[in-house]
């Protein structure tokens, strides 16, 4: 009796273990496809500069375009656009548009784990300890994929409190 009251146990267990976001496999990719987040966007092929920003109006930042037929599907899934922000010459964020299709999402279930649902912002989150990657519906007809590096993000707000030490140290 014990012995099968601790393997209903054990079973019960490992299906909540599966239902689990999968954070080893969304930090072994680091990106999409071959574009790896942190790597310099000048290795990006088809990559080009499409205009200089400002991430949360303060970091100054570049937006890039990729057109590259590596990238144009997931799958049997057509992507509409692929950009990159970047800074200081490193991929940050990658942004990638598909045509909404329900399968998309099967298969990020399938190789990430389930989601977790953000009700303000109506968007499905995968998160790891060096990147996060966001789902949303984008309009009617697109879905957007987001792909966010951590450590180019805390770079940024580093920089940004070295700015303001100059400016200290400058009194």
């Amino acid at each position: 009796m014990f012995s099968r009251t601790l393997f209903t146990l054990l079973f019960l267990l490992s299906q909540l273990a599966c239902l689990a976001q999968d954070d080893s496999e969304l930090a072994k990719r680091n990106g999409f496809k071959d574009i790896i987040l942190g790597m310099p966007v000048d290795s990006v092929v088809g990559s080009k500069f499409k205009k200089d920003i400002l991430e949360k109006n303060e970091f100054p930042a570049a937006l890039y375009e990729v057109d590259n037929p590596n990238y144009k599907n997931i799958g049997e899934v057509k992507v509409k656009k692929l950009e990159l922000k970047s800074y200081k010459g490193l991929v940050y964020q990658i942004d990638v548009i598909t045509h909404k299709d329900t399968r998309l999402m099967k298969g990020m279930e399938r190789l990430y784990g389930k989601p977790k649902y953000i009700l303000p912002t109506d968007s499905y989150n995968w998160t790891a300890d060096s990147l996060s990657l966001t789902f949303k519906d984008h309009s009617k007809r697109e879905i957007k994929l987001t792909y966010r590096s951590y450590p180019v993000l805390m770079q940024m707000r580093i920089d940004k409190g070295k700015k303001i030490d100059d400016i200290a140290d400058d009194f």
